[in-house]
């Protein structure tokens, strides 16, 4: 039997990189707090801060992969300090880069180019691939804990970014946060982000020794693609609440201090449930985890639509944050359960690219569709039909992983 790798090292290194990313994800959050505000001071449209935000995540998921390229070959410490640096130059362009670039192209640049494409790219996918060779037997719960960072993020910052806006302004907000990454993310890195113990395996070695150079019985990169569709697909719908929920609540006549709040308990939700759905991804798969967290998703938007009082939306956001939690880590253990080891890092990057643009497509897409009609209820119904997407393609890969699909149960190339 080959020895785990798991060591008392591996959750402290999973540790690590959970403060890191609940840090370095806060820095997209300061423009979704000061959405109306900002966009008042750039012509009045939401779509201009709510694709700042975007941009983010477009840059994150794209850089990502060249990260994730540049990680496997000089050390994701690396990545993850040059990746801290970008972000800190992003936040303080973003805020007072207008006087060079204009006040539009200011918040693009730096949200797209520095806090996305050079920032969260080098600390995202890489650290999520660099994790899951920490892990062999508690991968799931693993790749849970660290994603929730983007949820710490979520659940701790808008409440403390909604207090600094009103006292000191979004700039002097972005700045000062800025300053704090360089001064706690910088020598975490530096101190702990060291070379992960898992032996990579070649993908040729490991299909010759299962027989077979399929996936479920299919072409591996047909799955793959089938992953990559689907990922998009639920993640435009899944950032509609989160890019949103402050600027809904105001059309509403609640207090933005309050939908801040209402934000914080969404995401706080999320990440308490995000370890329990680690655990039962250990025991059921990450097919199937993803398949329930969706269905549970596109319930959750239907009952945003129709939510308009305050306790009805924050009880819509909690059981939200309830569900959908376990989704994107998920796709990340089934990729490592369905692929090689080797391959982690372009497939891990790419996918987490494609869930990336779809959390930068729906953010935007919901903003355009309110500056178009007024209100958010079109943009709730094209999420849902992203959702439904989603929900077909997945539901095709576990039928195939469980037998459904040409007699004889499929299992995976590389498991």
């Amino acid at each position: 039997m080959t020895q785990s790798v798991e060591t008392q090292a591996s959750w402290t290194i999973a540790g690590i990189v959970l403060i890191i990313l609940g840090i370095a994800y806060g820095s997209p959050w300061v423009a979704v707090v000061a959405l109306k505000i900002i966009a008042a001071e750039t012509g009045g449209a939401r779509s201009v801060p709510a694709f700042a935000s975007s941009l983010a995540w477009f840059g994150g998921g794209l850089g990502g992969i060249a990260m994730g390229w540049l990680a496997d070959r000089y050390g994701v410490r690396w990545t993850a300090l040059a990746g801290t640096v970008s972000v800190a130059l992003g936040l303080a362009i973003s805020s007072f880069g207008q006087g060079i670039l204009g006040e539009v192209p200011a918040l693009y640049v730096g949200h797209g180019l520095f806090i996305g494409l050079l920032g969260i790219a080098g600390l995202n996918a890489p650290l999520y691939v660099y994790v899951s060779r920490w892990f062999d037997r508690r991968r799931g719960s693993a790749l849970a804990l660290i994603s929730s960072g983007q949820y710490i993020a979520g659940a701790l910052w808008p409440p403390i970014f909604e207090r600094s806006i009103a006292s000191y302004g979004w700039r002097e907000t972005m700045l000062m946060f800025g300053l704090f990454q360089l001064a706690v993310i910088l020598p975490l890195a530096a101190l702990f982000l060291r070379k992960p113990p898992e032996v990579e395996t070649s993908a040729a070695v490991q299909a010759g020794a299962n027989g077979r150079a399929t996936v479920l019985g299919w072409p591996p990169n047909l799955v793959f693609v089938m992953l990559c569709v689907a990922a998009f697909c639920c993640c435009v719908p899944m950032a509609m609440p989160q890019a949103h929920l402050v600027a809904l609540c105001t059309d509403l006549g609640i207090l933005a201090s309050t939908g801040a709040i209402m934000l914080s308990v969404l995401l706080g939700t999320a990440f308490l449930s995000r370890q329990m759905w680690g655990w039962i991804s250990d025991r059921i798969g990450g097919l199937l985890t993803v398949l329930i967290g969706s269905a549970w998703q596109f319930l959750c938007i239907i009952a945003f639509a129709l939510t308009q009082n305050e306790i009805g939306l924050f009880t819509v956001s909690a059981i939200f944050g309830l569900g959908f939690s376990g989704i994107i880590p998920a796709y990340v253990l089934a990729a490592r359960e369905l692929f090689a080891a080797s391959e982690a890092g372009w497939r891990v990057p790419t996918l987490l690219c494609c869930s990336g643009f779809g959390m930068a497509s729906g953010g935007w897409f919901a903003g355009l569709l309110y500056d178009h009609y007024g209100f958010y209820s079109p943009a709730f119904v094209a999420g849902l039909i992203f959702n439904l997407v989603n929900l077909v393609l997945i539901g095709v890969l576990v039928a195939r992983r469980n037998g459904w699909f040409g007699g004889a149960r499929a299992a995976p190339a590389y498991g």
